[in-house]
């Protein structure tokens, strides 16, 4: 079985106000329909208006949508009726598309939702890049390996999923080389002591701020990077 994500950048003021309805309902029946094992819609909407100062968009197209289709084989002409799919929902927004190996270090087991119900909380998309120069082996070594201990004792997180481009199916404006999924409780949206899991304690605040900044530094170009808090509906 292989991931597919596809990323949907509608140009600012013009996303649909129905798009979620149309993600995770008529788009999600039919992509299931035509054969994918599983969908999870992940949608900046309103549900999500309280976490705007956590919004980063550095890319010319940042996204507000990104649908996970799982499925048999993302071989060009087996995924081409996915792509018309989403491409026929997507509109005039960009989309681009990414086979992805998916690395599950912390499952949602403490705020699970019934199958097309909205996660409660928070789902922090980041889109990253591999710092220039860097060797692959190295990167996936610093990030696999060292960084997802230090985000997840620094972070009030309930679930993180690393998933890792292979292969650009649909180009976009940008190149990216992962898009990490981090789940956190509601509170997390205004409030960085809960986000940093730190409630009641300003210097313990500050020093996980500093060390989760010092990790990031060594495995992603910072130069470039989006970050969007979205709903997240797994169906």
């Amino acid at each position: 079985m292989e991931k597919v994500l596809y990323v949907i950048a509608h140009p600012v003021g013009s996303v649909p106000a129905d798009l979620t309805k149309h993600l995770v309902g008529p788009l999600a029946d039919e992509l299931l329909e035509r054969g994918a094992r599983t969908v999870q819609v992940n949608v900046a909407d309103h549900d999500v208006s309280a976490a705007g100062g956590l919004r980063m968009a550095m890319s010319p197209a940042p996204a507000n949508a990104v649908v996970a289709v799982w499925v048999d084989s993302a071989t060009d002409h087996l995924r081409a009726p996915f792509d018309e799919a989403v491409r026929e929902v997507a509109g005039d927004a960009e989309l681009s598309a990414y086979l992805v190996t998916e690395s599950v270090p912390l499952a949602n087991t403490t705020y699970p939702a019934a199958p097309g119900e909205r996660t409660p909380g928070m789902a922090q998309l980041a889109f990253l890049r591999r710092p220039e120069g860097m060797a692959v082996d190295d990167w996936l070594e610093v990030w696999l390996g060292s960084h997802t201990h230090v985000a997840l004792e620094l972070q009030d997180t309930f679930a993180y999923v690393q998933n890792v481009i292979v292969r650009t199916l649909i180009p976009g404006t940008t190149t990216w080389h992962a898009i990490v999924e981090e789940c956190f409780p509601a509170a997390a949206m205004a409030d960085p002591h809960v986000f940093f899991d730190a409630v009641g304690d300003d210097e313990k605040l500050a020093r996980h701020q500093r060390e989760m900044f010092e990790s990031v530094q060594r495995f992603i170009d910072l130069s470039i990077i989006d970050v969007v808090p979205t709903s997240r509906y797994l169906i």
